[in-house]
């Protein structure tokens, strides 16, 4: 159903760690250096086990703004679902983490999913452009999961 190719909109950026003997360090994200849509409007950390995935899901009206640094590798999966995109029916795969910091930033309508295919726990820093379940937390969450869907066209390897 979906074939392999680039996702319209997808964007992956290497980040750079600055290591000294304290540590490292590396910028997540600019203001002057986004587009105004993916403008963060919350932060948010999570950790993930090993050989365990999250999503796939998208979002009607989000862009993600993920950053994997480690530690841990992860495996990051896009299914283009928007009937409107010239890579509509496309999917597409970034491994990120440790070994290749990276944000990855999904549009709004692009199914996603990310599992942890390291050996350790791993961190992950979702900035996205919308907050969840909106001003106050009043509004519905703007997620559609896919995990439990029976014949799902989106498959994790």
């Amino acid at each position: 159903m979906f074939k392999e190719g680039p996702i319209e909109g997808l964007e992956v950026r290497a980040l750079n760690k600055y290591t000294d003997g304290r540590g490292w360090l590396a910028e997540l994200f600019r203001r002057d250096d986004l587009d105004k849509e993916h403008i963060p409007v919350m932060t948010y950390v999570s950790m993930t086990r090993p050989g365990v995935a999250r999503g796939p899901h998208e979002h009607e009206d989000q862009a993600d703004y993920f950053c994997f640094v480690g530690p841990s590798e992860f495996k990051v999966y896009l299914w283009d679902n928007r009937k409107g995109s010239a890579t509509y029916m496309n999917r597409a795969a970034v491994v990120a983490g440790e070994s290749a910091p990276a944000v990855v930033i999904v549009p709004k309508g692009v199914v996603h999913a990310y599992k942890n295919v390291g050996e350790r726990d791993g961190f992950v820093i979702n900035c996205p452009n919308r907050l969840f379940k909106g001003e106050g937390k009043k509004d519905a969450v703007d997620e559609i999961r896919y995990e439990n869907m029976a014949d799902s066209p989106y498959e994790l390897d």
